[in-house]
């Protein structure tokens, strides 16, 4: 039997790069996988949709949905969750992986970006997993997983971002709240971080900070949020896992297959050092 077989996942953001990524891994170990997201028609200049994502889930034999849903509203998310009971029957785990990105000052940065950021990243998180504990409650092994970093306040980390990294320190935020209060239901709530850059089409749209041959494959945290849900959401709450020392953990030290480029440098990701 797999690992996941009968397990029913809500993966936000899921169309394409590390959402999608970690739904096919899963997927591929017998969870049914419910796609939320934005995208339902092609996009000009990013691949995938919620329909091409669903296509690709399915080659694994297992049931998936795709459902358009833009996380700033909460009509949006709850109708996507009903559907997704209507479907499945259960919710067994949600993964916040959904995130805008904009790497502005404050000086430069339009309002309407950080509206979006916020929007996205805290509230968004915050609302699917508020909606989703009614029912991750009645699983045996209830996870939330948050792709999000641990908190470092160096100012470093503020001076040339200071919108983006308020946002996504407001998911990592939520790890710290949810993981206490929802303890006592046995429900896990954890954030999962790369320790370098990850090759996303996301990545590729930021001018060249980071080349691709600098970074790793979306693989490499499809493989590390596996072993982190497996484990058991009574035990294993609050953390901040990062992808190599999750790997290394489970006797993986070998990354090099991971690597875009082989033998190349890597970019080490934000907020670490």
């Amino acid at each position: 039997m797999k690992e996941f077989e009968n397990k029913n996942v809500v993966i936000t953001g899921a169309s394409r790069g590390i959402g999608l990524g970690i739904a096919k891994k899963l997927a591929s170990e017998g969870a049914n996988i419910a796609v939320l997201a934005k995208t339902d028609t092609p996009h000009p200049k990013l691949p995938g949709t919620i329909h091409t994502a669903v296509e690709e889930i399915k080659r694994y034999g297992v049931n998936s949905m795709g459902l358009k849903t833009d996380i700033r509203f909460e009509d949006q998310i709850e109708t996507s969750i009903k559907k997704v009971i209507e479907e499945f029957g259960s919710i067994d785990i949600l993964i916040n992986n959904a995130s805008a990105i904009s790497l502005f000052n404050s000086e430069t940065l339009p309002t309407k970006q950080f509206d979006l950021m916020n929007d996205i990243n805290l509230r968004g998180t915050y609302l699917c997993s508020k909606m989703c504990l009614q029912y991750l409650k009645k699983s045996a092994n209830p996870h939330i997983l948050n792709l999000s970093p641990p908190i470092s306040l160096k100012p470093k980390w503020f001076e040339k971002f200071t919108a983006y990294t308020i946002a996504k320190f407001g998911m990592s935020m939520c790890v710290i709240g949810m993981s206490a209060e929802f303890k006592k239901y046995g429900v896990a709530v954890n954030a999962l971080w790369p320790k370098t850059t990850i090759d996303t089409a996301a990545i590729r749209m930021l001018g060249g900070v980071v080349k691709p041959e600098q970074c790793r494959t979306v693989e490499i945290l499809s493989d590390t949020a596996f072993y982190v849900l497996k484990r058991d959401s009574k035990k294993f709450t609050g953390n901040f896992y990062i992808d190599e020392e999750v790997l290394a953990q489970e006797g993986i030290k070998d990354l090099d297959k991971y690597s875009v480029k082989s033998g190349e440098k890597l970019y080490t990701d934000l907020y670490l050092d």
